[in-house]
């Protein structure tokens, strides 16, 4: 263990001793730190005294940097949803690893260079990426009114994700509720003129989801799958909940669809081809659009350089996407028409 390393533990043992559970991530760098707790259950009066007590340990500490404190609130999941003034877009998937990250942050700069007033939540609270994809890993919200302030992106994106809170490398390690409350305070943020939100939601069909659709029922949903018979039966179980949920199904993107060999120039189909597209058909939802297998897309999603920021073919793919999200808010409460 490094002195840094020793010196960090000897400061989050001194805020735990005041904050004890509440003590939800701490993050500290040479020039700032932000502490999160978790206030759920008490009063203005309790919150305030918590914050204060915390505030005094920090000073206590001798750490030169300034300290952010946001407050996570609990919320009763039986009350009704709270207002929201943007308009969400769910990007989910049945199951992990088929590239849904990457589609959220590639749609949401899509959305912006059409015109839309866009930000984009990381809902995937254990395992945040999109810091990473949209080059914003040194972001660090500030909290207004007991409110995060979402980090601006230079693709003119505002964004707010776990990932700029919890330190590198952190394992979040969250119950349900933890997590759900966690979402609460990503979406119920100070987005200014945003008029549309993409939820990047983790995969699966769980907490995180529920809490989503109960508290912020989505205005439409986007269901990302590889061509595979595995990835299509996931994607079908995600595609289900939102349609008993009442949520409308936007569409369904096929990711990974197609590989051409940099070297050779041969075209191959290591996930299959056109599984999605039928899939979707089969269900009654539109198709958006197709991906393809490419190197160039991993690298310029682990150099924070969206492919849709840019110029190409495959630029103008999310274009395309974005374009028929779009039109489904606009122009059919939700449901993209199925090409025919």
């Amino acid at each position: 263990m490094t002195g840094t390393d020793s010196r960090e533990n000897a400061i989050r043992d001194a805020l735990a001793k005041v904050a004890g559970d509440r003590l939800a991530s701490v993050r500290i760098t040479d020039d700032a730190a932000t502490v999160v707790l978790e206030v759920g259950g008490l009063d203005a009066a309790a919150r305030d005294r918590l914050e204060i007590a915390v505030r005094g340990a920090w000073r206590e500490t001798g750490h030169a940097a300034p300290l952010r404190v946001a407050q996570m609130a609990e919320r009763d999941g039986s009350a009704p949803a709270a207002p929201k003034a943007p308009r969400i877009v769910a990007v989910g998937s049945g199951k992990g690893g088929v590239g849904k990250s990457t589609v959220s942050a590639n749609l949401a700069i899509a959305l912006k260079r059409a015109g839309v007033k866009v930000g984009l939540v990381d809902a995937d609270i254990y395992g945040p990426s999109q810091p990473r994809l949209m080059d914003s890993e040194a972001g660090k919200p500030q909290a207004r009114d007991k409110k995060l302030v979402p980090v601006d992106t230079r693709f003119g994106v505002p964004m707010l994700s776990m990932g700029h809170l919890a330190e590198p490398g952190q394992a979040i390690a969250w119950r349900g509720p933890m997590a759900g409350n966690a979402l609460a305070q990503l979406i119920d943020a100070h987005w200014g003129d945003v008029d549309t939100l993409v939820v990047d939601l983790p995969p699966g069909t769980g907490d995180v989801q529920l809490t989503m659709i109960q508290r912020f029922k989505p205005d439409g949903a986007v269901i990302v799958s590889t061509p595979q018979d595995l990835a299509l039966m996931d994607a079908a179980r995600a595609v289900a909940l939102f349609d008993k949920a009442g949520v409308p199904v936007i569409g369904v993107v096929e990711n990974m669809a197609g590989y051409l060999c940099p070297h050779c120039g041969e075209a191959s189909d290591p996930f299959g081809h056109g599984g999605a597209e039928a899939s979707a058909r089969a269900m009654g939802h539109a198709f958006l659009g197709r991906i393809p297998l490419a190197i160039d897309i991993r690298k310029a999603s682990d150099a924070g350089e969206p492919p849709a920021a840019g110029e190409g073919p495959v630029a103008e793919t999310f274009a395309a996407i974005a374009t028929g999200v779009a039109a489904a808010l606009q122009g059919s409460g939700g449901k993209a028409t199925v090409p025919a």
